[in-house]
């Protein structure tokens, strides 16, 4: 049998996020249906985002904090390295890094500082693109949408070769079916698989191969259209797919919508990195590749962004705007602070922290010590041990055929005998 699509995504990783970051969007999903009236995928999504970029505020602030100390240390940093520069011996570079360590905790900061947020945000990323692939296999309230139409269509005789005729038509590769399932919810969870896909034309061949249904085929498409799409756009289709699909259409609202995802998430980028203070100063090379990192990172989302879900640019571009916004904040926030004060505070820990390590290294000898002379201590023992041994070899090389390895052995001995006693 095929896997479901329909059910949660089920890796070990990513499933338990998608499951996670899918329950939270049902519940602001049902909120704002319940409480506003408001049945919109896309606004969850965007209410969804800002509540993602709140619970990361505190990593966030972080990292800002760790960027507006490296600047300060550049210096400090810069001088160590020219120190040992051209040292190569593991005396050196054992200091030089001891030094770089000891500058860090000076600082308190981590030379990991800035990974710890990206490490967070990937997961959630790919985590989201399950989601939004996907919606009703997560906000229950979407996949009621279809529960009328569903049991109508298994109520037909011959659903199935009906089903899989608009399967095959719509060309929707990037699920699979099996109709001939004995599980009817199965069965239902791949045809809210394959009509969830369908576009405008698929939803044609839907109406002619189950006429019997019209009205609530009809009923069923108009609701999706206002829950999942916005201004005409899928949120669970590429913009790609839907430029090239409203391009034959003359769909050029749609078209517009589409281009305009990508292109928003590549400003708010952009936008975000003109806030940015530069990190370092001169011409480094860490300072030369983070240029090069905010130059090309945007370029790159801007390319995926035509080839993943809408619901996933939106989240993107929305992100883009909400750091935009925070770096502004956060860099008002640092001008106004006294970083000599944080670093002041830092000075007792950066002690202990060093310490620690003379203590950690002090044991490591120690224990280096032990185990050589415990090496040396089994050696000997070794030897003791095999005194008759090594006299039986003696005797047997003194005995040794000419021409033999081991008569060739006793003219080595012999000459390094006799070369240590000329000497």
């Amino acid at each position: 049998m095929a896997g479901i699509v329909l059910t949660a995504y089920d890796g070990s990783i990513l499933g338990p996020i998608a499951k996670g970051l899918g329950w939270i969007m049902d519940k602001i999903y049902l909120f704002f249906s319940n409480v506003m009236g408001i049945e919109s995928v896309a606004l969850t999504i965007v209410v969804f985002t800002v509540f993602i970029y709140l619970c990361l505020l505190p990593l966030t602030y972080k990292q800002q904090q760790f960027s507006v100390l490296t600047r300060k240390m550049q210096p400090e940093i810069n001088a160590v390295t020219a120190k040992y520069k051209g040292k190569r011996d593991q005396a050196s570079m054992q200091a030089q890094q001891e030094e770089t360590q000891m500058i860090y905790d000076k600082y308190g900061v981590s030379p990991m500082g800035s990974c710890v947020q990206m490490l967070i945000q990937m997961p959630i990323l790919f985590a989201l693109y399950r989601v939004f692939y996907n919606v009703p296999a997560y906000i229950s309230s979407v996949k009621n949408v279809f529960s009328d139409l569903v049991n109508g269509i298994v109520s037909v005789d011959g659903y199935a070769d009906k089903m899989n005729s608009i399967y095959e038509s719509a060309k929707l590769k990037t699920i699979k079916v099996d109709f001939s399932d004995t599980d009817i919810n199965v069965v239902k969870n791949y045809i809210i698989d394959v009509v969830y896909k369908l576009s405008d034309s698929g939803w044609d061949s839907l109406k002619s191969s189950f006429s019997e249904l019209s009205d609530v085929i009809a009923s069923t498409q108009s609701d999706l259209s206002r829950i999942n799409y916005l201004f005409g756009l899928n949120i669970s289709d590429t913009p790609w797919n839907q430029m090239k699909a409203s391009f034959v259409g003359h769909e050029w609202i749609v078209l517009f919508v589409a281009a305009l995802i990508p292109l928003l998430s590549l400003a708010s980028q952009y936008l975000t990195i003109l806030q940015m203070p530069t990190s370092g100063a001169g011409n480094d090379q860490m300072t030369q590749q983070m240029r090069t990192m905010n130059l090309m990172m945007p370029l790159m989302s801007f390319f995926i962004t035509f080839t993943v879900p809408a619901g996933l640019g939106l989240y993107w571009l929305t992100g883009g705007f909400i750091r935009a916004g925070q770096q502004f904040l956060l860099n008002r926030h640092f001008d106004k602070i006294d970083l000599d004060d944080i670093i002041e505070k830092n000075k007792e820990k950066a002690q202990i922290k060093k310490e620690k390590r003379g203590i950690r290294r002090e044991q490591l000898m120690q224990t280096a010590t032990m185990n050589t002379r415990k090496s040396l201590s089994e050696k000997a023992k070794l030897g003791e041990g095999n005194e008759d041994i090594l006299e039986q070899a003696a005797a047997y090389r003194s005995q040794a055929r000419p021409g033999t390895l081991a008569s060739k052995a006793n003219l080595v001995k012999d000459f390094n005998e006799g070369k240590k006693s000329s000497n």
